[in-house]
């Protein structure tokens, strides 16, 4: 009984996560176009979900992230669309092209919540307090997703990337560091502050922490 209890929470948690995610993203505000690539909100409730109930719903999570990023390329294209979207993909570089969109904005997006999800359980397990672990979750989280993406362009699409930014290859990786080192870094301290606040108020909140206590 306390299994399905647990069970029952651990969905009713990942499903109020999606529905923020759902928020986030008809809202406009979960993928923010910029110059050179769109920033993001949307690895927020990932991180969190991850913290509060466990990898496996911070790769779901991480799943709906991809997903919304596919959609908003796809439909809403820039001229990195390439790298989100299987549909533009495909135009550009066929099936290839394809499985390295999907790769980049679902495979790497899943990690996120996978390895914030397992750093807290070892932050935890090394009993490191929940002022400082929270904020290295939230910053790592963000740079996973920051780091896969960005280094899976530079790796897979590097031409495809010169050409949609009219340059030079050997420039290439200065203009990916460039976004690491600008957004990127904007958006992992912003996610450790936000995860830390956010998650020291829901941790002991009932519906979202279906995981057995010790005295239990």
């Amino acid at each position: 009984m306390r299994t399905r209890k647990r069970d029952t929470r651990w969905l009713v948690g990942v499903a109020l996560f999606v529905a923020l995610q759902l928020v986030l993203q008809l809202t406009g505000i979960g993928l923010i176009p910029l110059p050179l690539i769109r920033a993001t909100t949307l690895h927020i409730p990932v991180i969190v979900g991850a913290v509060l109930l466990g990898p496996l719903a911070g790769a779901v999570l991480g799943g709906v992230f991809g997903l919304c990023s596919m959609w908003t390329a796809t439909t809403a294209p820039t001229a990195l669309s390439f790298a989100f979207s299987p549909v533009w993909a495909a135009e550009t570089s066929g099936a290839a092209g394809s499985a390295k969109a999907v790769w980049i904005a679902l495979g790497c997006r899943i990690f996120i919540g996978v390895v914030s999800g397992w750093l807290w359980i070892a932050l935890k397990k090394c009993k490191v307090n929940d002022l400082i672990a929270l904020p290295v979750v939230g910053v790592a989280g963000a740079l996973t997703n920051t780091v896969l993406v960005m280094g899976s362009i530079f790796l897979l699409l590097a031409p495809e990337f010169a050409a949609a930014q009219n340059i030079g290859m050997e420039a290439v990786l200065g203009v990916v560091l460039g976004i690491v080192f600008s957004s990127g870094a904007a958006e992992a301290v912003a996610a450790g502050i936000l995860v830390t606040a956010v998650c020291k108020a829901m941790l002991h909140v009932p519906a979202l922490n279906p995981r057995p206590q010790a005295n239990t």
